[in-house]
Formats: structure tokens, C-alpha cells, sequence
């Protein structure tokens, strides 16, 4: 809420947010602006008149004639306050102040005789004129939120990215096993793309996560949920797009402390294991959650002119660090060996400068630099949990912008843009940038180096790993890379506004996966059952055997992915607007190698939309839109399936056990070595990877909705939403059907790594999963390439299926220069039998070579309500001035729970994948049937005093998250089997629970220089 003040005396940045709450959510056209910069367009009944438009900040102008209808439309301005004029004979008719352009939305500005300006108020020395803005936006056609630098302060949400994107219908949070993932509109969390300033930032490797900024550098993030036009592109689930802050000719300075002390949090809840599981101690705890821990967060800005009305510069930074957090973890179940480690270190630093040359009034430069580094060092001990007593060290982890999944870019992204105003009708756009991260996880054992990891499914575990943690390591000098450019034309044409442009990017990435330590040895009693293991011979009076398992997975690969696009906005009349789009998209994945082994061309995607002004004046709009949406295929997929793979298994027995590192001693082969899904250490050839003519990944949607003004400020609408996902990649591992057709056609298949599909598995390859297709295999293991076609009924799969129905209703409250508020509930319905590029189910982390499609089997009971299905969402947020000193403001998050599913073994398990079907307790456990988890309600408030002494840049604030601690169960295990067949002791385990109740104390103070 904004504060007002004595002309003059408040700083620029205060008044700005008047602009800011007026424009928000009220005139924003959707008419072929670009996706950093916005539109002034509209109409006057003077002939012959010129519209005079002024960044009120930076004294960029530009003056446009109207046409023969006496339209005019200013394209491709950055984002700001204006000042538009209507001038004639060298005369000011009529003026309209604090016109607020919004990032890629339009903002019509019109001085017929229907908005001419009455009841002129003035607000902090600014004038406001009454009904400048049209109360509904009756052009659009896309589903969007767009949050100023204002709201997202006023607000009471964490600071970051996707807290404030989870303000949208729509986007609910991911699995916690992807971080801090967002899932839009029934997608799976690696399905969206982020911007910064135009350029992309999105994780190249996963497409989990983005590389992020200091949350006070932005200006305004731009939440799309659907219906976004021709010019985005390679997302099936939403578009966040920030533009940040930008230097004015006032030099303007502040700094700000943020700390969220432990003694003011609540506790974390427990997580237990199920009653009687013998991992338990005391027959409840599992785990203690992490230790309620001190955030401290230090920023500060500088911004003004370098040169007045021509050179600007902004620069901010903040810095973040946790302490206190502590973490308590099983070690592989053995009773009384478990772990705890100490987050000696969490630190967060990001930084952005930006310059802005206006070169002329029509010619336009920027240039930005963004980082973004987290570290974190911790130390793990031996822990006991029967006595609650910290034993001796294990060792220490350091990371470097890794996170959950991987899901924490980071690094450095540099960025220019040039704008050109030719003439009033044709405007150009070119930008090019660079982003470069690097990534570490390195351990070491107590005594330096690393050491081989240990389990013990032994029936009496008591075998601990000198391991520090567990799992496969990423590798050595881990790094992404981006590089993206676009050039974009706009023309004014009569009634229409074309668009056309090039979108390109190039996403490299080295990373990779091994062993820690070299090697899993993983130990069992002699007397389990191992019929399915190769060459398997225990000898006489042996106890246990052990298992070496030697994991590798790393490259240098790569992702090309160019397109172009046009667009046309049609106003047909006054009040009906059509938009025409079309998009072509060319993705190309290259292996570790630098060569092509997956390549989709002309991957056509039109976009149409209709809008209806039903009463001419912008009360009463009816509009809809139907779109394709492409994706492409992930570059992980080449480390993990088109690179040397290596997944190296073979039994032992052994003459004892090493006291400090606990592998064997002396270990005797007792098997043959065999490699899981064929993965040797070789490269495969390429032209074996994938289907023939693979089909993109691609989804339809379609929405139909309407705004209404029902009074003096007050809006509703609803729309509904349907996206049907037609075609996704996924990789399937089954060497049946290949065997079955060859042997038929009288050509038998004798390459090992077919005929030995029992024991090794099967090579996994790329295709579009529900369809028949043709292959190129390596027929007799020689090298001997020959094409196999199987027919959808020889593969044995179900159609792909993932559907989203969704109706969102809604009532908000425009700003009335004393409060704003919004209240948003969304029905949803998300189903079908794959969750997309993720699977949830189990929290795999390979997108688009996930285990779900392996091989039919697998399918079996898979159709059903998905992992990011919440039926339904109450979202409700505002601010409320009471007074020129005290704000307050709340956000609410309301949704049911996720949909629960049993996993388990069925009576025949052709591959060994265990507890993996959805089978469970003798029958087919439909996904989803086992209920849901509960309902979450997140209710957040703040408040903030800037004292009348300080002359109001002084603010104290408050924010307090989760109220009433609501502490609910967001996700669970989900396997019900042990590999033996006996139910498994985690079963129905919580993994996360919703965040506790925190409380954040601020300061802040805002100047001009």
C-alpha cells in the first residue's frame, strides 16, 4: 500500500508506487510488445494531432503522429512511468500523468470524447487523472500476473522468484525432492522457462531451477499460466519473466537488513517411521528434522544518472547466510548408526548492475550483469539415536551452486539489448548474452580423501560407511553454459500489428555422476535370494556375500534450439481484436561425442485468440484462445543415455571386513560381472539412440473466459482451462519386442545385449511412448545396424495421457490509494498416466529418461489423478494503508493435498525393479487411489512503519510466515516392498512436511541523492 506524502519530500521510489498501484492489473493490451519492454497505444478525435510520450524518470520521449483513423502506438518501451500528451499547433490539449507501462502488456491511452479527463486530483505533487486507465484489459488473451517491485515489498512472501510466482492461479509448489520447483497448470516442475531481462535462465542441464538475482532488483516479474503468444516458446507449463530495476535522472540509494532469528521460529515437526518397523530405536523416531536456524540477510542499491536524460547506471547486491541449521539422518537404517551433520556454512551472495545508454530518442542500449553464488560447507558426525549422543566425525561436504536436484544454477549471465525506433510504425529489437555456472560437491572422510560407500541389508545391519554421505557424487569441474540471441521486428500497419523475429540458444553443460569413493558395496546374508544373478555360486558355509556396484555417467554435451516466429493483432473494429500467431521451433541434442543423436525440425506451433469489448468501454470483456506449446528434450538425457554409461555389477565373498572403511577384505568374485540396462562404459552409437523421425514434445491448450467491472474499482472473471499433452521422449528399455519380431520374421536378434535382457537388461531407448515406430539396431552386438518397425500393439504401451481441466474464479479490488486485495480460487483437475518429464512418484531426477515407461508392465495401473493434482486453490493477498506511517498486509494459501499412490511388486517382475507397479497388497493399486494428503493453509502477515520523523524513508517491518504453524504433510514414501517381498518398514513414511512458522524482522532506508 503507498503512503502519501508532501510533494517534494517523499523519495522518487514511494511515489513511483502510486503509478505502480493505479496501472496494476488494469489496462494491460497484449499487443505485440516485447517480452522486456511494453506498449502505449490508443486513439484521439483531433486531426492532426501528435501524441508526446516521456519517461517521467529517464526523459526518454517519442512523438507520434495519429493516423488517418486516429489511432497511434508506441512499441517497445522500457518499462516505467510515463507522461503522455495530446498535442496540437504546438499546444498541450490534454495530458495523462503516471501512465504505468507493464512488461509485455500494452496500455491504452486514448482522448476521444468517451475518457476525456475530468476530476483531476494530486497525489505527492503528481497528477493523477481520473478514469486514464480502462478498468479491464480487453485485448489480451494470454492467463497472467504481473507483480511490481511494490507489491512484491508490500507483501508478505519470502524473497524469492517462486515464492511470488506462487501468487498465480495455478502454480502450486513441486515435489520437495526437486527444491524449490514450481508446477503450472498440471505440469511437471521441469516444464517452465524463466527470463531475466529477455534472456533465459533456466537450468540448461535439468530444467529444474534458474539462476536468480537480489529480490529487490526487480521491477516487475510477469507470471504466464497460459495463453502466452508466439514469441515464447519451450515451455509446457508457465513463463516467468523478470525485468529489473533500471537508473532514473535522480540518483537514489538505500540499504536493508532482513533477520529471521531461531528463538522466534517454531520447531520443525518429526518425521517416524510406521509403528513397528524394525529400523526403529524407541518405536517412533526416524529422523529429527533440521534445527530451527538464524537467517541473515544484508542488501543495498545505488542508482541515477551517469549522464542526465542519457546514461544511467542501477547496481544492487545482497548477501545471505544460515546458521544453526542442524540435520539428523539414518545411515542406511542400522540401528543406532546414523548421522548428523552441522551447516558450518550457508551462504548466498547475488549481485546486478545495469546500464541504460539512450543513445537518441530513438535509439536505445542496455546492458546487464547478473550473479549468483551458494556455497554451503558442512560437517557430518556419527550419531546415535538410542542415546541422543554426537559421536566421531565422518567427514565434511562442500557445495557450490548444486542444491536439491541440482536445482541451483547460479553463475554469471551477461546481457545487451538494443532498441531502435525507425519510425512510427517499425520498431526493432536485438539481444545477445551469456551465462556461464560452475558446480561442485566434494566430500572427504575424516581423515582426508573419500572412502566407499557401505549398505547393509543383512538382516542384522550393524555395517556403517566411513563415507561422509551417501549417493554418487557429481563430477569434477561441473559446469553449464548458455548463450542466446533474438532480433525482433514490429510493424504498424493499419488495423494490424505485425511481429516477426529469431529466437536462438545454445545450452552446453558438462556434468555427470560417479561412485563416491569408487565403489557401492551393499552386503547380504548368503541365504536371500540371488536366481536371477549371472554366474552366481555361493560357496558352502558361506554367511553373507557382498555386492560391488561401480556407477559413471559424465560428459560435455549440448542443445541447440532455434525459431522463428510471426504474429499478427488484428483490430478488426473497436470492440472485437484478433491475434494470429505462429511459431516454428528446430531442437537438436548432441552426445558426449559433439554429435547429433536427437533432432526435431519444423515443430509448427500456431497461437489464436479473440477478444470481445461486449460494451465498447471497457467494462465487460469475453475472450479465448487456443495454442501449441513445444518443449525439447533436456541435455541431461545425452549423459545419462547417450554417453559412455557405466553400471558395473558383480557378487563377492571375502575373508573379512576392513575396521575402518568397512569393504571387504580380500574380496573373491562369485558372479559374473554384469551391467545394469547394458551400460558397459561404451558409447552407443547414435543412430541407435532414438525412434526414427522422433515427434517433439508437445501439448494443446485452450481457454475461454470473461472480466467484468461490477462496480467502481471492484473486478471479476472466470475462465476455463484445458491443456491435453499430445507427445512427450521418454526412453523404454524392453528387448521383447525386439526379439519377438525378429524371431517372426525369421531373423533372430543375437547381440547380448538383447538376448541377455534377463540378467544385463536392455539397452533404453528415445520414443514417443503410445505410438509404433522404427528403430536402428545394432543386430548382432558386431556392429551390424539394421531397422526394425514395431507397431504400437508389438511395444505393448497405452496412449500417453495428461490432461488438465482447471476453472478459476476470481474478485479483486483495484488500488484506491488506500488498499488492494485479490481473492482467487481455482478449481483443477490434472490426470492421465504420465506426470511429464518428471515422476514424483518416486523422485527421479532424470527428466525425460524417467523408469515410467520402461516397459509395460510398468504401466499397469498408471492411470489416475497425478502428482500435481490439487483439486483446489484459495489464493487471497493485499495491503492496507491505515495511515501515512503504518502498513499492513496478508497473503493466504489454501490447497488440498496430494494424491497417494501404493507401489509394490506384482507376481511377475520381468526387469527386477522391485516395489515399482502399481500393484500393492495382492491387487492393481490405480494411481492415486490410496486418497490424498492433507489440505495445506499457509496464512502469512506483515506489517511496516515508516516513521513521520524519519521523513518516511525509514520502514521497520515484520512478516510473519505460517501464522498458526500449519505444519502438513506434503509428500510420502510410496514403496511398499522390500526387494524380498516383505512390506517395507519406510512405507507410507512422511518426506516433508510444510514450512513452520518463521518470523522476519526488517529494516530499510531509501534516499535521494
Amino acid at each position: 500500500m503507498i503512503k502519501f506524502q508532501h510533494a517534494g519530500r517523499a523519495p522518487l521510489w514511494r511515489r513511483t508506487a502510486i503509478a505502480a498501484a493505479l496501472s496494476m492489473s488494469l489496462a494491460g493490451v497484449a499487443m505485440a510488445q516485447s517480452n522486456a519492454s511494453g506498449t502505449i497505444f490508443g486513439r484521439a478525435d483531433e486531426a492532426g494531432a501528435t501524441v508526446h510520450i516521456e519517461n517521467v524518470d529517464t526523459g526518454l520521449t517519442r512523438d507520434i503522429a495519429l493516423d488517418s483513423s486516429g489511432r497511434y502506438r508506441a512499441a517497445s518501451l522500457p518499462v516505467g512511468r510515463y507522461r503522455v500528451s495530446l498535442q496540437k499547433n504546438g499546444q498541450t490539449i490534454n495530458t495523462r500523468d503516471n501512465v504505468q507501462v507493464v512488461v509485455s502488456t500494452g496500455t491504452e491511452i486514448s482522448f476521444n470524447a468517451a475518457t476525456a479527463a475530468t476530476g483531476a486530483k494530486n497525489l505527492e505533487g503528481i497528477q493523477v487523472v481520473a478514469n486514464a486507465l480502462p478498468a479491464i484489459d480487453v485485448s489480451s488473451v494470454d492467463s497472467r500476473t504481473v507483480l511490481t517491485s511494490e507489491q512484491l515489498q508490500k507483501l508478505p512472501i519470502l524473497n524469492n522468484v517462486n515464492a511470488a510466482a506462487l501468487l498465480a492461479p495455478g502454480t502450486t509448489g513441486g515435489d520437495s525432492r526437486y527444491g524449490n520447483a514450481i508446477s503450472m497448470g498440471g505440469s511437471s516442475a521441469a516444464e517452465n522457462q524463466y527470463y531475466i531481462n529477455g534472456f533465459p535462465v533456466t537450468n540448461p542441464l535439468t530444467g529444474l531451477g534458474f539462476t536468480s538475482l537480489p529480490f529487490d532488483a526487480i521491477d516487475q516479474e510477469q507470471v504466464f499460466t497460459g495463453g502466452y503468444g508466439a514469441e515464447y516458446g519451450r515451455s509446457t507449463g508457465g513463463v516467468v519473466n523478470i525485468i529489473t530495476k533500471r537508473g532514473t535522472n535522480t540518483w537514489k540509494a538505500g540499504a536493508e537488513v532482513l533477520w529471521s532469528p531461531a528463538k522466534l521460529a517454531a520447531t520443525q515437526r518429526y518425521i517416524y517411521y510406521p509403528v513397528g518397523s524394525h529400523r526403529v530405536t524407541d518405536g517412533k523416531v526416524l529422523f529429527r528434522p533440521n534445527d530451527k536456524l538464524t537467517q541473515t540477510q544484508v542488501g543495498a542499491y545505488v542508482g541515477g544518472p551517469l549522464i542526465k536524460d542519457k546514461l544511467f547506471f542501477y547496481g544492487t547486491g545482497e548477501f545471505i547466510k544460515n546458521t544453526g541449521r542442524v540435520q539428523y539422518g539414518t545411515n542406511n537404517g542400522t540401528t543406532g548408526a546414523s548421522t548428523k551433520t552441522k551447516d558450518d556454512s550457508n551462504k548466498i551472495t547475488r549481485w546486478m548492475a545495469k546500464v541504460d545508454w539512450n543513445i537518441t530518442d530513438n535509439h536505445i542500449l542496455e546492458f546487464t550483469g547478473i550473479g549468483e553464488d551458494s556455497i554451503q560447507d558442512t560437517v557430518i558426525y556419527n550419531y546415535n539415536y538410542n542415546t541422543g549422543l554426537q559421536g566421531t566425525l565422518r567427514g565434511t561436504e562442500h557445495q557450490k551452486n548444486t542444491g536439491v536436484a541440482n536445482s541451483t544454477p547460479g553463475g554469471q549471465l551477461y546481457v545487451g539489448k538494443y532498441t531502435g525506433y525507425i519510425t512510427d510504425s517499425l520498431t526493432i529489437n536485438a539481444l545477445y548474452g551469456r551465462s556461464t555456472a560452475d558446480h561442485v560437491d566434494s566430500v572427504a572422510g575424516a581423515s582426508g580423501g573419500v572412502c566407499p560407500n557401505i549398505t547393509d541389508n543383512r538382516s542384522n545391519p550393524s555395517r556403517i560407511s566411513c563415507a561422509p554421505v551417501g549417493g554418487n557424487l557429481l563430477v569434477p569441474g561441473a559446469n553449464d553454459k548458455t548463450h542466446a540471441w533474438r532480433f525482433d521486428v514490429e510493424y504498424h500497419l493499419g488495423s494490424h500489428t505485425l511481429r516477426g523475429g529469431l529466437d536462438n540458444q545454445t545450452l552446453e553443460s558438462f556434468s555427470g555422476r560417479a561412485t563416491q569413493g569408487g565403489a557401492l558395496w551393499t552386503y547380504f546374508d548368503a541365504t536371500d535370494d540371488f536366481s536371477t544373478v549371472p554366474g552366481m555360486n555361493i560357496p558352502p558355509g558361506a554367511t553373507e556375500v557382498a555386492q560391488r556396484t561401480i556407477f559413471s555417467a559424465a560428459g560435455k554435451v549440448k542443445v541447440e534450439q532455434q525459431a522463428q516466429y510471426i504474429e499478427d493483432h488484428w483490430q478488426i473494429n473497436d470492440r472485437w481484436l484478433a491475434y494470429l500467431g505462429l511459431r516454428n521451433e528446430q531442437f537438436k541434442n548432441f552426445n558426449t561425442d559433439g554429435v547429433v543423436f536427437l533432432k526435431q525440425r519444423h515443430q509448427l506451433a500456431p497461437r489464436l485468440g479473440l477478444t470481445w469489448d461486449v460494451n465498447g468501454d471497457s467494462s465487460f470483456k469475453i475472450y479465448a484462445n487456443a495454442g501449441r506449446y513445444h518443449l525439447a528434450v533436456p541435455s541431461n538425457v545425452a549423459i545419462r543415455g547417450a554417453g559412455p554409461q557405466r553400471f558395473e555389477n558383480q557378487y563377492f565373498v571375502y575373508t573379512g571386513v576392513d575396521p575402518v572403511t568397512n569393504a571387504p577384505i580380500n574380496p573373491t568374485p562369485i558372479s559374473s560381472v554384469f551391467f545394469a540396462n547394458g551400460a558397459n562404459g561404451q558409447a552407443p552409437n547414435p543412430v541407435t539412440l532414438a525412434k526414427k523421425g522422433i515427434s517433439a514434445y508437445y501439448q494443446d491448450e485452450y481457454i475461454l473466459g470473461f472480466d467484468k467491472e461490477i462496480a467502481p474499482n471492484y473486478t471479476v472473471g472466470a475462465k476455463a482451462i484445458y491443456r491435453n499433452l499430445k507427445s512427450i521422449i521418454d526412453d523404454f528399455c524392453d528387448a521383447r519386442p525386439f526379439l519377438a519380431h525378429e524371431a517372426a520374421a525369421g531373423t533372430p536378434i543375437t547381440n547380448p545385449a538383447f538376448t541377455e535382457w534377463e540378467t544385463n537388461g536392455a539397452p533404453c531407448l528415445l520414443f514417443n511412448p503410445g505410438r509404433g515406430a522404427t528403430f536402428t539396431i545394432d543386430h548382432d552386438g558386431l556392429g551390424t545396424l539394421k531397422n526394425v518397425t514395431l507397431s504400437k500393439e508389438e511395444l505393448g504401451y497405452p496412449d500417453l495421457k495428461r490432461k488438465y481441466l482447471a476453472l478459476n474464479l476470481y474478485l479483486e479490488h483495484q488500488f484506491d490509494q488506500k488498499w488492494y486485495g485479490k481473492v482467487e480460487y481455482v478449481w483443477s483437475h490434472n490426470f492421465g498416466n504420465s506426470e511429464g518429464l518428471l515422476l514424483s512418484d518416486i523422485g527421479q531426477q532424470d527428466p525425460s529418461v524417467t523408469q515410467a515407461w520402461d516397459f509395460p508392465e510398468l504401466m499397469i495401473g498408471s492411470s489416475g489423478n497425478l502428482p500435481n493434482d490439487r483439486r483446489h486453490q484459495l489464493k487471497a493477498y493485499g495491503f492496507y494503508q491505515i495511515t501515512p506511517e503504518w502498513l499492513i498486509g496478508s497473503s493466504l494459501l489454501v490447497a488440498s493435498g496430494r494424491p497417494k499412490n501404493c507401489l509394490g511388486i506384482p507376481p511377475t517382475d520381468p526387469y527386477q525393479y522391485g516395489s515399482s507397479y502399481f500393484y500393492c497388497k495382492g491387487q492393481v493399486a490405480p494411481r492415486g487411489s490410496q486418497g490424498n494428503m492433507p489440505w495445506t493453509y499457509t496464512l502469512n502477515l506483515s506489517s511496516e512503519w515508516r516513521p513521520a520523523w524519519a521523513d518516511h524513508k525509514l520502514a521497520f517491518s515484520m512478516d510473519i510466515f505460517n501464522v498458526f504453524n500449519q505444519q502438513k504433510a506434503q509428500n510420502r514414501v510410496e514403496t511398499y516392498q522390500l526387494g524380498s517381498g516383505a512390506v517395507s518398514g519406510t512405507y507410507g513414511r512422511i518426506l516433508s512436511y510444510s514450512a513452520p512458522r518463521t518470523v522476519r524482522l526488517g529494516a530499510r532506508y531509501d534516499f535521494s541523492l
